[in-house]
C-alpha cells in the first residue's frame, strides 16, 4: 500500500500535468484570439478571449491545490502553441484539444480518487464542467463552418472584438 507522501506526489504529478495543458490552452487561445481579430472576426475573437480567460482560472486553480499538497506548481506548457490557424481549422482543432483535456481529467480524477483526495476529483468535475462547454462551442462554430461556409462567416465578419469585461489587474486596482 501507497505511504501518504507516495499518494501526495500522484496527485500532484496529474495536478501539474493538468496545469501544463491549462498554460497552452491559454497561449494557444491567445493566439488564436489575436488571429481571429486580425482577420475581423471579432465575436469569435472575443468568445476565444474569454476561454482564454476561463483557462487562466483552471490554471490558477491546479496551482493552489498543488501548493496547498506541498507541490510547486509547473510552469511549463505541455507542448509548443499551434499558429497561424486558418479559419477553417481552429474550431475543430480545438474542439479536438478540448476532447483529449476531458478525457485526460477524467483519468486524473481517478488518480485522484483513488488517492484518496475528495477536494481535487471535486475540482477536476469542475473544470471537466467547464471544459465541456468550450467543446460544445468549438464544435458547433466548426460545424457552422464546415456547413455554411462563408455564408455563416460573413455573418460575423467585422463584429466588434469588444468582451465587454470591465479592466481588472494589479495596476488598475490601485495595488
Amino acid at each position: 500500500m501507497a505511504s501518504k507522501d507516495e499518494k501526495k506526489a500522484k496527485i500532484i504529478e496529474v495536478l501539474n500535468k493538468a496545469r501544463s495543458m491549462e498554460l497552452q490552452a491559454i497561449h494557444q487561445y491567445m493566439n488564436q484570439h489575436y488571429g481571429l481579430d486580425d482577420m475581423d472576426y471579432g465575436e469569435l475573437a472575443a468568445k476565444m478571449k474569454l476561454i482564454a480567460i476561463d483557462e487562466m482560472r483552471h490554471a490558477e486553480a491546479f496551482a493552489e491545490r498543488i501548493k496547498e499538497l506541498g507541490g510547486e506548481p509547473t510552469t511549463e506548457m505541455s507542448k509548443p502553441v499551434e499558429r497561424e490557424q486558418g479559419i477553417g481549422v481552429i474550431f475543430s482543432f480545438d474542439a479536438g484539444e478540448e476532447d483529449t483535456t476531458i478525457d485526460a481529467y477524467n483519468q486524473f480524477l481517478l488518480v485522484c480518487r483513488e488517492n484518496g483526495d475528495s477536494i481535487s476529483v471535486k475540482l477536476f468535475e469542475q473544470i471537466i464542467d467547464d471544459e465541456q462547454e468550450h467543446f460544445n462551442y468549438f464544435d458547433a462554430i466548426g460545424s457552422h463552418i464546415d456547413n455554411l461556409g462563408e455564408a455563416y462567416l460573413s455573418r460575423i465578419a467585422g463584429t466588434p472584438s469588444s468582451t465587454g469585461l470591465a479592466p481588472q489587474g494589479f495596476v488598475i486596482t490601485g495595488k
